[in-house]
């Protein structure tokens, strides 16, 4: 359905997604130390241009992607039918409750 959200572990299925829509995976250095590995895993397109980005391979941001226990939140088109760049990474583990409920 236009619109809806999909979710996918699916190496294939995010790369497709990725690249028919001209991203590329992406790392941004970390204030702190400087360090690309250090970065979770990003989606960068083209239009996009910030600094401290590092183009990185897909073995290395799948590396990451589940080192991080990522899940790709996506969107294939817009309610319009338009292609979607929606997407965002969620954790695979549920948080922890704190035992609070709130209030």
């Amino acid at each position: 359905m236009a619109g809806s959200t999909k979710q996918t572990t699916n190496r294939g299925v995010i790369r497709k997604w990725v690249e028919e829509r001209g991203g590329r995976p992406v790392v941004l250095r970390t204030r702190s130390r400087g360090e690309y590995d250090a970065a979770p895993p990003r989606i960068n397109f083209p239009e996009y241009h910030g600094s401290g980005y590092q183009k990185i391979s897909w073995d290395q941001f799948f590396r990451k992607f589940d080192e991080r226990q990522l899940v790709f939140v996506y969107q294939e088109t817009m309610r319009s039918g338009e292609m979607s760049r929606f997407f965002k990474f969620v954790s695979r583990v549920p948080a922890r409750s704190n035992g609070s409920n709130g209030v």
